[in-house]
């Protein structure tokens, strides 16, 4: 046989197996979602990309069809993926969104995009980058051209990256969301008239169409904010309703008088904050609603269905009359039917049987858990004083304190510092602490102020020549509601003692601590102190642990680079899951920065199973 004669049949065998590979169809028509023209019920589950280590992806998938579901539903954190501004990253880690499609697809399951720009979801300013605050005249979520500039940038770039993964292109993507939960927005914004919102939503659906998203849009709202939030030619879907009645008058209403009817959240379990209970949601209140749902072809999609983590600084937080914040836990379980470790749990299990009763389609097997191990004690043997390592640093100098924006810094902590040549007594006031401040007067701790308890104002007694040093943390931008337009941190108004504004000679040291902070000594270990501890450990097998942070007081942990993310003695969360793909065989690295160093510490422990002790 001739060269030509085998090149021509490699091509036909090219070509034919081209040709084999089925091109499947979706829509949304005559009141029913279609697959492939055959009306099919969805039945999704949510699971963030960016809270699970990206080794653990397909795991977590496997998971979800083995407990019956069809589909995966993630939001796409536009503040995860422009890392800074300009600076775009899709590739590493956690970040490669089309990797985490790829897999989903390759594990049967259809995909559902929820792009924002806004998402809400218990992260970080909802998803936004933190340096849109710098621009004075941008007005999020608001029909503001700078704003909308800055979105429609942002949607090209997902764009690029999803475009061909959408089933119109042979990919598994369904249906992507336009904004999310807009309507309950409007609700709270009554300042702005009901057009501007109409002409805000209107141009985020036509940016969405002009980057070339071509799968039916959808919107998401509680059953009682459609007015505000559905956007025409769209499809409504109610968040939270377990009324099957009402969930189809609010739909009709907004959609031509007939479905599809989807509960686009289902809330299996519930968020929670620090310095409260966890929250818990019934096994058998969540059964008998998705049963209701599946007798009567209503789909769903379990929030979450998988929670993760909130590694790093990716918490956001709520705000009450009660609490000018409620910061996010570093876990996000949510009281899922798949825990944050990835375990099955009795809501998975009664779900899975559930479901197996309904669906056509099979149902495979639990995949095996990943290994769990208990590290032995690790000796922490090196220290340095955090208010030290200002000695090696050149601070921004003002006449009154900045706030992280305006000195470019998003996440992390600063250090305002001042010395004053004469004494002074008496009330010290931050009322725009944004959000917890450890106060020191000459290296001793003498106070913590706290916008979580509404705890702005402490006695201070300052000698002559002695220094003030204020510790600031960011415990994560306000990610829902009204309030999420005041979002800047650190110091955002006068530091007032005895009434008096203290202006002049302020000193702004920078600890953004988005890697692992580095010591090159050991330091005597000061009680009350800010202290970065250290240690090494070696090991002769991996797999996932737990950190038990109960004996701590506050702060974060790094282990061989990775940021673990918050702790914090108040709970009701008191250990860190330690994913196995962070850790290495031999030699591993340990770095925690503990904020308040009340009990100086000589060594970290490690349990099996996360410890989930209510507030004590």
């Amino acid at each position: 046989m001739n060269k030509r004669v085998v090149c021509l049949l490699l091509c036909c065998l090219l070509a034919s197996k081209a040709f084999s590979q089925v091109k499947h169809t979706f829509e949304v028509s005559d009141g029913a979602f279609k697959y492939d023209g055959k009306t099919i019920q969805i039945h999704s589950g949510e699971m963030h990309f960016a809270r699970v280590p990206a080794p653990y992806w397909r795991h977590r998938l496997k998971m979800m069809r083995a407990m019956g579901l069809n589909a995966v539903a993630t939001y796409i954190f536009w503040n995860y993926q422009e890392t800074a501004p300009g600076v775009w990253d899709f590739k590493t880690g956690n970040h490669n969104i089309r990797e985490f499609i790829k897999i989903a697809q390759e594990e049967g399951l259809m995909v559902i995009l929820r792009p924002g720009p806004y998402a809400c979801a218990e992260w970080e300013f909802g998803g936004y980058p933190w340096w849109l605050l710098k621009n004075k005249d941008l007005v999020i979520r608001s029909n503001n051209r700078q704003f909308l500039d800055s979105c429609k940038v942002y949607i090209n770039k997902l764009a690029d990256q999803v475009r061909d993964l959408q089933i119109t292109h042979g990919g598994p993507v369904i249906m992507v969301q336009a904004e999310n939960e807009f309507g309950s927005y409007v609700i709270q914004r009554k300042d702005i008239s009901l057009a501007d919102h109409k002409a805000y939503s209107a141009a985020i659906k036509k940016l969405l169409i002009e980057a070339g998203i071509d799968v039916p849009l959808y919107t998401s709202d509680g059953s009682n904010a459609f007015e505000g939030g559905a956007i025409t030619g769209t499809l409504p879907t109610a968040n939270g309703e377990t009324d099957i009645q009402r969930l189809k008058k609010s739909v009709n209403q907004y959609h031509g008088g007939k479905g599809p009817y989807m509960v686009a959240e289902y809330y299996p379990g519930w968020l929670d904050h620090w310095g409260e209970k966890f929250e818990k949601v019934t096994t058998e209140g969540v059964v008998k609603d998705l049963e209701a749902y599946l007798k009567d072809s209503v789909s769903f999609n379990l929030y979450m269905v998988h929670g993760g983590t909130n590694f790093g600084f990716t918490s956001g937080a709520n705000y009450s009359k009660e609490h000018q914040l409620q910061p996010d836990l570093t876990s996000y379980d949510y009281d899922a039917p798949i825990s944050e470790s990835g375990w099955v749990t009795p809501k998975f299990t009664a779900i899975r049987n559930l479901l197996k009763k309904y669906v056509s389609y099979p149902v495979p097997a639990i995949p095996e858990q990943i290994p769990v191990i208990q590290i032995p004690p690790v000796k922490l043997t090196a220290t340095v004083n955090l208010l030290n390592l200002v000695n090696h640093m050149t601070p921004v100098v003002a006449d009154t304190p900045e706030t992280f924006e305006s000195l470019n810094q998003g996440t992390g902590y600063i250090l305002y510092s001042r010395k004053f040549s004469q004494p002074i007594n008496g009330s010290l006031d931050i009322e725009g602490l944004r959000d917890y401040a450890t106060i020191y007067v000459n290296g001793q701790k003498v106070a913590e102020l706290n916008r979580q308890q509404n705890k702005f104002t402490c006695d201070i007694n300052i000698p002559a020549n002695a220094r003030l040093d204020i510790l600031v943390e960011n415990m994560g931008r306000i990610n829902y509601g009204s309030e999420i337009i005041h979002n800047s941190k650190g110091i955002i108004s006068p530091v007032v003692i005895n009434g008096k504004n203290i202006t002049g000679n302020w000193k702004m040291y920078k600890f953004p601590m988005s890697k692992t902070p580095v010591l090159s000594h050991s330091a005597i270990n000061i009680k009350g102190n800010p202290t970065i501890y250290q240690g090494r450990f070696k090991l002769a097998a991996i797999g996932d642990t737990f950190l038990d942070m109960h004996t701590w007081g506050k702060g974060i942990v790094f282990v061989n680079g990775h940021n673990l993310g918050r702790y914090w003695n108040i709970g009701p969360q008191q250990t860190l899951y330690l994913p196995c793909c962070w850790l290495k065989k031999g030699n591993n690295v340990i770095t925690v920065f503990e904020q308040q160093n009340d009990n100086p510490q000589h060594e970290i422990v490690t349990v099996k199973a996360p410890v989930l002790d209510e507030l004590r």
